[in-house]
């Protein structure tokens, strides 16, 4: 059997030959491609799994194409729908189980939100400005509300001494 570069698997179609490009890259397209309900479609993914595996094996029956594609499901999710699909079952009922299944339910979603980098969304988050108290400005020379201390009308006493007079004569 001959080695796939890259993936390190056994070709099991074609034991003398190497597969060309083409197929290798569906075939790795294959492998690769995992259901996650936030990004994909469950109706076009299932298709586009189906023409993937039935190109790389042409002598593959409906039934082992849909336990290979019932395999990159999953966990929870895979278990559900083979649990309403019961074998044999066309792929038309497979894709409906599917979305039943992804719409009604939360199985196979994220419990938690990954946090959003706004920086690559490019998207500018103006935060709503909240009313603040701002105390009345005082001039620190005489102490009035009116003018501020550049602007203070009366001169600074800058190192005066009041020297107290005795009113004892």
């Amino acid at each position: 059997m001959v080695n796939i570069v890259g993936l390190g698997r056994k070709n099991k179609s074609f034991p003398n030959e190497q597969m060309i490009p083409g197929e290798l890259k569906m075939d790795n397209s294959f492998a690769e491609a995992i259901f996650n309900i936030e990004r994909d479609r469950p109706m076009s993914w299932f298709l586009k799994q189906k023409d993937r595996l039935t190109a790389l094996n042409t002598d593959m029956s409906e039934t082992m194409v849909h336990k290979r594609i019932l395999r990159k499901y999953g966990g929870d999710l895979e278990h559900s729908i083979r649990s309403i699909c019961i074998e044999p079952c066309s792929t038309e009922d497979y894709i409906n189980a599917m979305e039943d299944i992804t719409t009604r339910t939360k199985i196979g979603r994220n419990w938690y939100k990954p946090p959003m980098d706004h920086k690559k969304s490019g998207k500018t988050i103006l935060k709503p400005n909240k009313p603040h108290y701002k105390a009345p400005f005082k001039c620190h020379k005489c102490g009035s509300t009116s003018n501020l201390a550049n602007t203070c009308p009366k001169m600074a006493r800058i190192n005066e001494i009041e020297i107290e007079k005795d009113d004892t004569n």
